[in-house]
């Protein structure tokens, strides 16, 4: 499973490393993705997803059916 939020599409940026003698290497943004548990209403149970923080919080003032929808994504195959 790749690195991306489920719900918000949120995935790595492409950055630079700056040294102190800027010095430039390329390195990666990564999305702080965490693993969570939420109780969808609509299905009756928990559904498992890998959530970025910023979809988490947005979560607890929209609901998991409304984001689903906007996200396109059906949870009965979570």
């Amino acid at each position: 499973m790749s690195r991306r939020c489920e719900l918000t599409g949120k995935k790595a940026n492409n950055a630079f490393a700056v040294s102190h003698s800027h010095r430039r290497t390329k390195r990666l943004q990564h999305a702080n993705l965490q693993s969570k548990r939420v109780w969808w209403e609509g299905g009756n149970r928990w559904v498992k997803l890998k959530l970025s923080t910023k979809a988490i919080k947005t979560l607890q003032i929209n609901g998991l059916e409304a984001m689903a929808k906007e996200a396109g994504i059906n949870l009965n195959h979570y």
